[in-house]
């Protein structure tokens, strides 16, 4: 996961943590934005299909594709804002995507001189495939070249990290409820359960899953104290842990109320990204269900 940065907001001038959201390139690499942080945010007062995203290129394979544009949510005063994104810088002469058949690179995996898959033998053609073939100049009798060392021992499940949650750009209180499902799902939580019918919009969606018991709220206005303390008091008496997904952000008053009682708060902003708003949820999301 990005690292998180601080966003002020320019209604209230109140600093909000924002972390770029991470997205799987075609070729398996994680991508995300670019933020310029140089530049100050801009409030979102009018949305366009267009302005809603941003061409990005994968740094692995050099795959340039449209993902939604950075925006947060204030979690005090509920003002959405657009970061700006550094743009695309044109990719140097015989260097990524498009490089010539004899083009070279620095990072592990890159294509060499002649073929892809192995270095070249001195006496004319390939010195063989990943295992270095028999007969290929300097080669040990492992199928290593000699000036490469043996690969390392592959890492243990356990070493392996969450895969990139992937978000739903959320345009109706369903997707919102349908969003907070998946990052439950991604967090580690089992058969998480959404309601029948389309949510209603002025109203919070109960979300119910072994253990769990999440609020989500798909409403304009700050999630208030009475919000938090009802989702608290349902995971009490279902002895589960207690979630509240809100789109317009919290009250102080709910926010420091979550605190004390150990309640994770999320604010998810309209790319369907739900950010970490309190150290219980920050745990929660470093640790998984």
């Amino acid at each position: 996961m990005a690292e998180a940065v601080p966003v002020r907001c320019p209604a209230c001038l109140r600093e909000n943590g924002y972390t770029a959201p991470v997205f799987p390139c075609a070729c398996g690499s994680p991508v995300n934005p670019p933020l310029d942080l140089s530049a100050p945010p801009l409030p979102l007062t009018h949305r366009t299909w267009s302005d809603s995203w941003v061409t990005v290129r994968c740094t692995a394979c050099g795959r340039e594709s449209e993902w939604p544009h950075p925006e947060v949510g204030c979690g005090s005063c509920g003002t959405v804002v657009r970061l700006p994104v550094h743009p695309l810088e044109q990719p140097e002469a015989g260097a990524g995507r498009g490089a010539g058949p004899g083009a070279t690179t620095g990072s592990a995996g890159a294509v060499g001189p002649g073929r892809a898959g192995g270095p070249v033998d001195p006496r004319g053609g390939a010195a063989g495939g990943p295992a270095g073939g028999a007969g290929a100049a300097g080669a040990r009798p492992g199928g290593n070249p000699a000036h490469i060392p043996p690969p390392s021992p592959l890492p243990t499940a356990a070493a392996v990290p969450r895969p990139a949650f992937r978000p739903v750009t959320i345009r109706t209180a369903r997707d919102a409820v349908a969003t907070a499902a998946l990052y439950l799902r991604w967090l580690g939580f089992q058969d998480v359960r959404q309601p029948d019918g389309r949510p209603i919009p002025s109203a919070a969606v109960d979300l119910r899953a072994p253990g769990l018991v999440a609020q989500v709220d798909p409403t304009t206005a700050p999630a208030g104290l009475r919000a938090v303390e009802c989702v608290w008091l349902n995971g009490l008496t279902a002895s589960a842990t207690s979630v509240y997904f809100s789109l317009a952000g919290y009250t102080e008053e709910a926010r420091s109320r979550a605190d004390d009682l150990g309640i994770p708060l999320f604010v998810m902003d309209l790319t369907g990204m739900p950010q970490p708003v309190n150290d219980p949820a920050d745990a929660l999301v470093g640790s998984g269900a």
